[in-house]
Formats: C-alpha cells, sequence, structure tokens
C-alpha cells in the first residue's frame, strides 16, 4: 500500500498542560486488540480524536505500562542461567527440562557450594568455554525445539551481563525471552513542527509481521543485533523502515532510555530501548522499504496519547517510548496526580 500522508484536524494552541488535560481515559471507551479483533486508521483517529473536560487522569498510561510488566509474580517459576558464575539470564522451569536433554550444551546444577545462595540453575557444559562455542552449539538446540520457539528471524543478540559488556555468546533473537536475557532495542520518534504544534509520524505494521501484526508502532524502532552500534542500528532502520536517506536521519537525537520486565508462559523479558528523537521536514513523506510496515499516518501528538489512553492499538512497549518523549516535551505537567510514579515506572528492570 502507497504511504499517504494524514492531514490531520487541527486544534487550538494550547499549551502541552492544557492540552493534556483534555485527554481523559474512560474505561467504557477502551478499545482492545485482541486476536479477533482488528482496526483501521479512523478507528485509531476517531479515538485519538475524543476530547472532553473531565480532570486530567494517568490510569490510562498506567494500564498501558503495565502491560509491560506482567507477571513479577511468577518469577518462583524460574531458574538463573548462569556463565562464569554470573546470572546471564533466567529459563522456565520446565523449558529447562527441554533444554536438559542436550546434556552436551547444558546442565541442571545444585548450587551446592552455596555460591551467592542461587540454588537450582541452567549452566553451560563446561567444555563449551569460547564465544564461538556456545554460539554454535545453542544455535544447535534452538533449530531442534522446532515450534516450541516460534518465529525464528535468523538474527543474533549478543548475551551479556550489561551494556557495552563482552558478550558471553550470540542468541537467535526469537530465543531471547526464552533464556531470560538482557536484550537492546532502538526506538525513535519522528516528529514534525508545524506552526507550533508538533506532530507523530505513525506507522502501522504489516498484518504479515510474526509479532503484533497490523498494530501501530514508531516510525523506525528495531531491536539491537550483536556487532552494530546504537547510531548506526538506528541509521540503518531509518532507511530500511521509512525511507529517511543518512542525510536527514544523522540529525537523530539520543535522549535516553526506558525498560520492563515481561514474564508470560516461559517468556521472561528484560528489555532495554534506547530512545531518539527525530525532528522531521515538514515535507517528508516515510517510506517502508522493507515489507513490515502497511502505512504511514502523521497525527498530532495529543492524537497519539489519546490513542494510547483509550486503546490497545498501539504494540505495548510504543507506548513506554512514547510517554517519555510526552514527559520531555512537556505534556505531561508534574502537577497531573501520578507524575513521579508513571515517569518512575517507564524504568520499572534495570536499565543497564
Amino acid at each position: 500500500m502507497p504511504s499517504i500522508p494524514f492531514s490531520p484536524p487541527r486544534f487550538s494552541a494550547l499549551p502541552p498542560c492544557s492540552l493534556t488535560k483534555r485527554l481523559t481515559s474512560t474505561p467504557t471507551r477502551f478499545a482492545s486488540t485482541g486476536s479477533s479483533v482488528r482496526f483501521d486508521w479512523s478507528d485509531a483517529l476517531r479515538f485519538g480524536s475524543i476530547y472532553d473536560d473531565e480532570p486530567l487522569d494517568l490510569s490510562g498510561f498506567f494500564q498501558r505500562v503495565s502491560v509491560c510488566n506482567r507477571g513479577s509474580e511468577k518469577k518462583d517459576e524460574f531458574m538463573p542461567f548462569l556463565i562464569d558464575n554470573q546470572i546471564a539470564g533466567y529459563t522456565h522451569k520446565a523449558f529447562t527440562e527441554h533444554l536438559s536433554k542436550h546434556n552436551d550444551v547444558f546442565s541442571i546444577v545444585k548450587d551446592k557450594n552455596g555460591i551467592g545462595k542461587i540454588g537450582e540453575h541452567l549452566r553451560f557444559n563446561p567444555s563449551l568455554k569460547t564465544y564461538e562455542a556456545r554460539t554454535e552449539a545453542v544455535a544447535h538446540v534452538i533449530k531442534s525445539l522446532g515450534n516450541l520457539i516460534p518465529g525464528i528471524r535468523n538474527e543474533l543478540y549478543p548475551v551479556t551481563l550489561a551494556f557495552g559488556v563482552p558478550p558471553f555468546f550470540s542468541l537467535e533473537r526469537a530465543a531471547a525471552p526464552y533464556f531470560g536475557i538482557k536484550a537492546y532495542g532502538v526506538h525513535m520518534n519522528g516528529y514534525v513542527e508545524i506552526d507550533g504544534e508538533k506532530f507523530l509520524w505513525v506507522a502501522k505494521r504489516s498484518e504479515d509481521k510474526p509479532t503484533f501484526p497490523g498494530m501501530l508502532d514508531h516510525i523506525v524502532a528495531g531491536g539491537l543485533p550483536h556487532g552494530i552500534s546504537c547510531k548506526k542500528n538506528i541509521i540503518k532502520e531509518c532507511e530500511e523502515e521509512a525511507g529517511i536517506p543518512a542525510s536527514i536521519s544523522t540529525n537523530v537525537i539520543p535522549v535516553g532510555a526506558v525498560s520492563y520486565m515481561d514474564i508470560e508462559g516461559y517468556r521472561y523479558k528484560r528489555d532495554v530501548l534506547f530512545c531518539y528523537d527525530l525532528n522531521l521536514p515538514p515535507d517528508f513523506v516515510p517510506k517502508n522499504e522493507d515489507g513490515e510496515v502497511d502505512s504511514f499516518r502523521l497525527i498530532t501528538v495529543s492524537q497519539a496519547a489519546n490513542i494510547i489512553r483509550r486503546t490497545e492499538f498501539y504494540k505495548p512497549n510504543c507506548c513506554l517510548v512514547i510517554l517519555d518523549f510526552l514527559f520531555r516535551h512537556g505534556y505531561i505537567d508534574p502537577d497531573c496526580e501520578g507524575y513521579l510514579q508513571l515517569l518512575q515506572s517507564l524504568r520499572s528492570s534495570d536499565c543497564t
């Protein structure tokens, strides 16, 4: 589908806090994107354009944050994954049983020596001592697990204790949450300023995407694979996902990071997203180059905020990055009840 810019309705120029106070979260208007629910741009814009005079309520934002931070009560269903006597991840006990069948690669051991009082945990076979040997061995295991790990991407993520620390090995991207490793990504808010008002370019994901098909997304976002810097990755993603040339994307500004921890089934996600802002030319129109985006639309920041508050149309982790944008650009005021709690919730997991 060709990319056609949306010409949004104009609203009176209001200070950011006043604008935000017109955004309310009414449960009876909350729209879900369950597996049987589909929506189009007219649905999104309809919810985005609902305004009333009720007092500011941040509960809709809190709901979106909570979707990214589920399952903390299920931590005891997982065991630590130790590499060189350091916790590199967490695996579900039932999933670990599948791994233990490959005893030339993994083993389940008791912490008889009381190292950190860790207890039962997963380890590599002692014969696997190098980055290369571990990467190759784990790749073979993941391949043998078949559909137990869906959505194989053939893209490697580094397994490390913290950002910038040399990796122990690299792991298939789709398997990252099944091993509970720390994973990193880059997300960019592409915005336009017209007559003093800010607009966001929003992408609608392709229905063919294996994850979150058809949902709203950033104009540019992606995981951070092994062997590439954040800056080079965001510039690469700009070209692939939105046709943004390097002459524009090199102006992208790093503005911080958000983090979350989400436990569901066998998956234990511990993600850190590096946030970027890019002030795009008013006449720029994005064009997807990799087939992962159905279409783009330009909407006001207040509409994007309203869609987040009232619906589940956005890919969940994108909400955290846009909320960070709202804080930094003054759309949420310190006098709003729950301001500090919401700000803190954007970094709920270990942000290292």
